[in-house]
């Protein structure tokens, strides 16, 4: 029994102008024609046209495609194992996606209670950029003093953002200083800064021991976002990034031994 283009597009559930590209391409040129020569499919190229449209299902490319049907002697069974492997690492990709949006979420719920204006007003330069601090909620999900840390923020009022970056202007403007003047990073005056960055986190936001002070230090050299929320671009200078993180590290070391990270950890 034969079928006209019109009857195999409806039960197949594709169009038309696809049967025909798929003519055109090579992959199903129907088997008869008309006496008046429209295209004719059979039962064979109704097999053909099932299997094309598995193989486009499980997302190959029409050239891949044709190559299984070109050489049918190949086994087929790698590309498909390879296709799955594929397809678990989108469906991964797209789970992922799904958190960071879930996330996303979250961060624009809590957080900084201000609007566009008053966030000009209080930050001025310092943007919160909306991918890292997602990428963050997903890097500390698990972590307490995350979630002490967005909490504490969604509580601050107005004003105590003012005092906060009031506190945050005034250190910046001093490690600036300290770095132009040519200040070892290990010395006394940039080693007290980066004990009072830690300080600054500590009173605003949450618990910040000496070791997880250093993994947020190690951030400022490893992604410019998260620099960017401690000197707005247009004040950084370079290797002041790698600075106060080796600051940072001098004054864990100056720590160690004194109980800091224990009776922090409590």
């Amino acid at each position: 029994m034969s079928y006209s283009v019109g009857q195999v597009a409806a039960f197949a559930g594709v169009t038309v102008r696809t049967l025909h590209h798929y003519d055109k391409a090579g992959l199903l040129s129907p088997g008869e024609r008309s006496p008046a020569g429209y295209r004719l499919y059979g039962e064979a190229d109704l097999v053909r046209l099932q299997q094309i449209l598995f193989y486009r299902e499980l997302g190959f490319p029409l050239d891949e495609i044709a190559a299984i049907f070109k050489y049918p002697e190949a086994n087929p069974l790698e590309r498909l194992r390879d296709r799955q492997r594929q397809l678990n690492e989108e469906i991964a990709r797209l789970q992922r996606l799904a958190e960071v949006a879930e996330r996303a979420i979250e961060v624009q719920k809590t957080g900084v209670r201000l609007t566009p204006e008053e966030r000009f007003e209080v930050f001025g330069e310092v943007v919160f950029d909306l991918s890292y601090a997602t990428e963050a909620e997903l890097k500390w999900a698990h972590s307490e003093g995350q979630r002490e840390a967005m909490a504490r923020a969604d509580a601050h009022t107005k004003e105590d953002w003012r005092r906060l970056m009031g506190e945050a202007a005034a250190w910046r403007a001093e490690l600036l200083a300290v770095f132009d003047e040519g200040e070892p990073s290990d010395g006394e005056r940039a080693v007290d800064l980066a004990e009072e960055h830690r300080l600054h986190i500590a009173r605003w936001f949450t618990s910040c021991p000496p070791d997880m002070h250093r993994r947020i230090a190690d951030d400022f050299v490893a992604d410019p976002r998260a620099f960017a929320l401690v000197v707005p671009p247009s004040q950084q200078r370079p290797g002041l990034a790698a600075y106060l993180r080796n600051a940072v590290h001098a004054n864990a070391a100056r720590h160690a031994g004194d109980g800091t990270d224990r009776e922090e950890n409590r």
